[in-house]
């Protein structure tokens, strides 16, 4: 089991109408396995879980749904962090992130707004959060990290 190296703090304010699964998603298994989910309504703040610099968004996807097939349809922002590790911030609503490719995040930096786009299986509206590496120059040879999380 690989745990990351980085501490992160929660990419969203945690309250009594937040539940978190690690293991509702039909998709956090294999190389996803660490991925965790923030049930949340439709515009929740997502806030940047650790400094670092945006290296890639998607947004203009107002299309998700309950089937797989809606998996590329996701709206996304990825960061990189310290210690080549990168957070990943999916279902975004469509024109949901406040941040470009090349910014710079500070910690608790809101950074977008979550939404429903893509494959949000029977969740509903949620955030899908992981940290994962590269094991390559292939944007699909990455593997998620067991988080570890700020107290």
């Amino acid at each position: 089991m690989t745990t990351t190296q980085n501490t992160y703090a929660y990419p969203v304010q945690i309250t009594q109408r937040v539940t978190i699964t690690y293991d509702a998603s039909p998709a956090h298994v294999g190389k996803l396995e660490y991925a965790v989910d923030f049930i949340v309504p439709e515009n929740t703040p997502i806030l940047a879980a650790l400094d670092g610099g945006v290296v890639d968004v998607k947004q203009d996807s107002n299309v998700g749904g309950e089937d797989k097939s809606y998996d590329t349809q996701g709206n996304y922002i990825e960061i990189q962090h310290a210690k080549n590790e990168y957070s990943i911030y999916e279902h975004i609503r469509q024109q949901g992130s406040l941040v470009k490719i090349g910014d710079k995040v500070k910690t608790g930096q809101i950074i977008g707004y979550s939404g429903k786009t893509g494959w949000i299986a029977h969740l509903g509206p949620h955030l899908h959060f992981d940290v994962h590496i590269y094991l390559s120059n292939n944007p699909e040879d990455y593997q998620t990290l067991k988080i570890h999380w700020k107290e």
